[in-house]
């Protein structure tokens, strides 16, 4: 998986939402993105393309009243869903409980100068994961 996006990084402030727009959320992370675009169940389906950041740099805007939740296999990660539309804009994942993963589909494209797509085995989720998540890391 691409690394998160890290505090001491560039930064633009990047806005994005469900498809009905009843949920709204700012998003620090830098203008070229990284992106991960993992073949595991949920994501595979659901054409899911993870920027990861840390929860200070992740703000919802509007639509807490409509999101529902979804729970599988541990019931670490919170995938969170529009219940008007059925749109997983962002979530809690598993890898990184301590920030979320943002649909990168979801993004306004306006501020987002490009995006790398890497590929993660998330059928092999443990292999990825040995120690139960991922870290953000200080570089």
């Amino acid at each position: 998986m691409p690394e998160p996006v890290l505090p001491s990084d560039p930064m633009t402030l990047h806005t994005g939402g469900c498809h009905c727009g009843r949920v709204r959320f700012e998003v620090r992370a830098p203008a070229d993105i990284r992106v991960s675009e993992c073949n595991c169940s949920i994501c595979s389906k659901s054409g899911y393309l993870h920027l990861i950041v840390p929860s200070e740099g992740f703000k919802l805007l509007s639509g807490r009243e409509v999101l529902t939740s979804y729970g599988f296999n541990t019931h670490t990660a919170k995938h969170l869903f529009c219940a008007v539309c059925g749109i997983k804009s962002f979530y809690v994942p598993r890898s990184h409980p301590d920030g979320f993963s943002v649909n990168a589909r979801c993004l306004d494209p306006d501020t987002v100068e490009s995006m790398t797509v890497a590929k993660l085995d998330g059928k092999q989720w443990e292999k990825q994961y040995p120690q139960g998540r991922g870290e953000f890391r200080q570089e």
